[in-house]
């Protein structure tokens, strides 16, 4: 069985926030080590949401598990917040080379908790205490 685990990086440090949260914020969601769902803010005006891994809606085979993510703007909206929020410069093509295409029957890693080491290395953000990076 693969893990799950949410973590929220809010005032420079890893808590357990609530879905409401006004300051700026990511969050990583890990669902059975294979999707990661990433949320942000601030973020592009479409709103901050990526995906590592696969995106839902290639996992359940189903097209209405997840919308269109525009991996560009996604890509550019994370650089935006890492430079914003972590201090850190990351170029957005790094960024959008970690983050799930549409359709992808094999991802970049075979745990996606790998990916998500790679991404918050990149952003500049610490990894929290408790992740397990592997099953």
């Amino acid at each position: 069985m693969g893990s799950f685990q949410t973590y929220t990086f809010v005032g420079g440090r890893w808590s357990n926030e609530g879905d409401s949260i006004d300051a700026p914020f990511l969050r990583v969601s890990i669902h059975d080590s294979d999707i990661a769902i990433v949320t942000y803010a601030p973020g592009p005006d479409l709103g901050g949401l990526a995906y590592l891994g696969v995106q839902p809606r290639d996992y359940f085979e189903d097209p209405r598990a997840s919308a269109d993510v525009d991996l560009e703007a996604q890509a550019v909206g994370l650089a935006s917040w890492a430079l914003t929020v972590a201090e850190t410069e990351v170029d957005p093509n790094v960024i959008r080379s970690l983050l799930a295409k549409d359709s992808v029957e094999e991802p970049m890693d075979v745990f996606v908790e790998e990916t998500v080491v790679r991404l918050l290395e990149s952003l500049g953000v610490p990894l929290p205490d408790d992740f397990q990076p592997t099953r």
